[in-house]
């Protein structure tokens, strides 16, 4: 919200400013328990697996790249890698899981677009991984939190604002050492990541009609102060 403030700012605005949280189409779903056993049977994950995953553009200013190198330091404990989505560096980031001998722990499941089944990927998963650099307000991190899925994210980044660690979320250094340490630690504390995956749906996942009516609230409140009448 802040860095979204000095925006404003830097295009000259000087009045006061208000941000509304973006909603999502998952957070009005309470079916959370159901829809994390029918996506881990969708995806094929064993019972007891650690789900890791990642949805947006396969681009590097969203720095999958550290994702898949910190996995190859990972190759002795138990865990599976979805990755969501398509970009210029999709091919490239194959490549290298390959090159790593992941191939087995990875899969490239490509641009989803039905979103029930998208919905049941983040239940599916114990931890959405977004170490973007790049990113203001990521949509998707809102949308693993309204399925109860904790996120881990790049300490300092604008992207990791709303998230505050071992809380609703997880934090770490943007570097290979600091991820891999980091998600050995979430992945070993399952009390850990379902406090944070529930505090997460508590604290990030609003719907877009709770949005909506917060939004109308803020505009009706300008309009009485300012003696104003709204016209049908």
């Amino acid at each position: 919200q802040a860095s979204v403030e000095e925006t404003l700012r830097e295009y000259g605005y000087k009045g006061r400013v208000e941000v509304v949280d973006n909603g999502n189409d998952f957070a009005a779903d309470t079916r959370t328990d159901l829809l994390r056993s029918e996506g881990r049977a969708m995806l094929g994950a064993g019972r007891c697996e650690p789900v890791l995953l990642f949805v947006g553009q396969h681009i590097y200013e969203k720095n999958p790249q550290l994702i898949i190198r910190s996995l190859a330091n990972m190759r002795d404990r138990s865990w599976h890698m979805y990755f969501i989505g398509t970009g210029y560096a999709a091919g490239e980031l194959r490549q290298m899981v390959q090159s790593k001998g992941l191939d087995d722990g990875v899969t490239f499941l490509g641009q989803i677009t039905d979103r029930e089944k998208l919905k049941r990927c983040y239940a599916a998963a114990d931890v959405f991984l977004f170490p973007s650099l790049y990113d203001n307000a990521p949509l998707v991190v809102r949308e693993a939190a309204a399925m109860h899925t904790p996120s881990l994210m790049a300490q300092g980044s604008t992207a990791a604002s709303v998230i505050r660690d071992n809380v609703n979320g997880f934090l770490c250094s943007a570097d290979e050492q600091g991820f891999t340490e980091r998600l050995v630690q979430i992945l070993a504390d399952e009390r850990l990541r379902r406090a944070a995956g529930d505090n997460a749906r508590a604290t990030l996942a609003r719907s877009w009609q709770d949005i909506a009516d917060e939004v109308y609230d803020r505009y009706m409140h300008l309009v009485r102060r300012r003696g104003g009448m709204l016209s049908a």
